[in-house]
């Protein structure tokens, strides 16, 4: 079987940052993957130049979910530690500063799916199959799908999808609201650089502090949220010089030239 690995580069000059997971035939989570995800979350969360990431997977298949096979090798006397792993890995995902897309091309089943649920926006091709097939295998969804797939679909289609088994469309899941975007197979990638690029060009501390928000409001009340809102937007936005840009560009009608800072 082929070494697993995660495949980094930086985009061209722009901000956008593009990890592709790299373990043939189906770029299933290994713990040697999973680690390497973490590093490259610590080098991401230090590296303000990043403004977006695009997490894919190479050749066919984004991921097939966890490596079955190794946890049938070490054990599942260490199972726990291999869930704790994923849990913690895919919060970091999920509060890292950039926003981060999954391009989901192929499969996106159990890990691999819930490695999307913790990215920010998802774009798949119109081929794809996504799910949770974790019970066909005497496993449920364990690193944070059982949380995620609900508060995305609502709880009802999130206990048919798990209880189930079943894997769905993209065109399903757009309509439930799983992903966001659908395009033709083969550009998942390509329309998912495209977004990023987009939001790279945009506000970074603005877009932080609208993430950040978002994500440690959405369990809120709503008045508590309002509140972690302001305290975003005094910590976070305005402060930042970035905002004093983009009014000036407005009144001089101009595009904005944001640094950042």
């Amino acid at each position: 079987m082929a070494e697993a690995e995660l495949v980094g580069q930086k985009d061209d000059g722009e901000g956008v940052a593009i990890l592709v997971l790299r373990h043939p035939p189906v770029n299933a989570l290994s713990t040697a993957l999973l680690t390497q995800l973490d590093a490259r979350i610590s080098d991401l969360a230090n590296d303000a130049a990043i403004r977006c990431v695009v997490v894919s997977g190479e050749g066919q298949y984004f991921s097939a979910g966890a490596d079955l096979k190794e946890i049938a090798t070490i054990g599942l006397d260490r199972a726990m530690d291999v869930v704790r792993q994923g849990q913690a890995l895919f919060v970091r995902f999920e509060q890292l500063r950039p926003p981060v897309i999954a391009a989901i091309n192929g499969l996106a089943l159990g890990g691999g799916l819930e490695l999307a649920l913790a990215c920010d926006l998802r774009v798949t091709g119109d081929s794809a199959k996504l799910g949770a097939p974790e019970v066909n295998y005497g496993l449920m969804p364990a690193y944070g799908g059982t949380q995620r797939l609900a508060r995305l679909v609502g709880i009802a289609k999130a206990k048919e999808l798990i209880f189930t088994g079943s894997l769905i469309s993209a065109a399903e899941a757009l309509r439930i609201g799983l992903v966001g975007k659908v395009v033709p197979s083969g550009q998942e990638l390509r329309a998912a650089r495209d977004l990023a690029h987009t939001i790279a060009q945009k506000a970074p501390r603005a877009v932080a502090g609208a993430k950040r928000a978002i994500v440690e409001g959405r369990e809120l009340p709503l008045k508590e949220g309002l509140e972690a809102e302001q305290k975003t937007f005094e910590s976070e936005v305005l402060p930042s010089e970035d905002l004093g840009e983009g009014i000036a560009a407005f009144v001089e009608r101009r595009p904005p030239k944001f640094k950042g800072t």
